[in-house]
């Protein structure tokens, strides 16, 4: 009887306990609560570029052009015979490389219709010589028109080896993949701007005004052909 009455206790006596699989899968459960809930505040890291910037320029497909500079108003993105479409990032960084290199020829160029026909200069012996300046070029002796082309043949040198990939060592009229078209380190007055969005918008200004250039030097050696006059004297000058 004793017996009875004390297996009888222990029975209603365990009937009170806790659970000690509830009480583990309490705690688990908490304790992925607390992660799900840090995870959620904690902020996440940008992801890095697939490539690394160049002059804060970082290529992107979804732009035109891959998102190089050079876009202004009022037109916007302006090309419409289609040059650039469907262009791989090698060939829209060449054609790049051809626009500004021929937009600073071109400002050059118009400084020196203006200056050639209208200054003293050492091979016309200090005179204002009124030849147009597309008849100037045979009139200068080959002494001097040597130097000047060999000049230009090492500054070609010079940043052909910067930009451009060495024949061989791939495919030809290739720029390098970290090189940045028509910054070839030369700033001897430190104008490149160091923050990203200045250097974009010097840039375009630079774009625009060697577009400009382009034309206007087209103009003046067509000009120069019809009438046989120089520029500022077409002016009256």
């Amino acid at each position: 009887m004793k017996l009875a009455i004390f297996s009888a206790a222990i029975c209603a006596a365990s009937a009170f306990a806790p659970s000690a699989s509830y009480s583990t899968k309490s705690a688990l459960s908490m304790s992925e609560a607390e992660t799900t809930a840090d995870d959620a505040t904690e902020p996440k890291a940008p992801a890095a570029p697939l490539v690394a910037p160049i002059n804060g320029w970082v290529p992107d497909e979804t732009k035109p052009c891959y998102g190089l500079p050079g876009v202004a108003g009022p037109l916007g993105f302006f090309d419409p015979l289609g040059f650039s479409k469907d262009q791989s990032l090698e060939e829209v960084k060449r054609f790049r490389e051809a626009e500004v290199l021929h937009g600073r020829v071109a400002m050059m160029a118009t400084l020196g219709y203006l200056i050639g026909e209208s200054t003293p200069t050492i091979t016309y012996g200090m005179d204002v010589h009124h030849t147009i300046a597309n008849n100037q070029l045979p009139e200068v002796a080959g002494t001097v028109l040597f130097p000047f082309f060999l000049a230009i043949n090492f500054v070609e040198a010079l940043r052909a080896s910067v930009g451009w990939v060495e024949p061989g060592a791939g495919p030809l009229f290739t720029l390098r993949e970290k090189y940045y078209p028509g910054d070839i380190g030369f700033d001897p007055l430190g104008l490149k701007p160091s923050d990203a969005d200045e250097f974009a918008t010097m840039q375009t200004k630079e774009l625009n005004n060697g577009r400009l250039a382009m034309l206007a030097a087209a103009g003046m050696c067509v000009q120069e052909q019809i009438n046989g006059q120089g520029i500022l004297e077409n002016l009256g000058f």
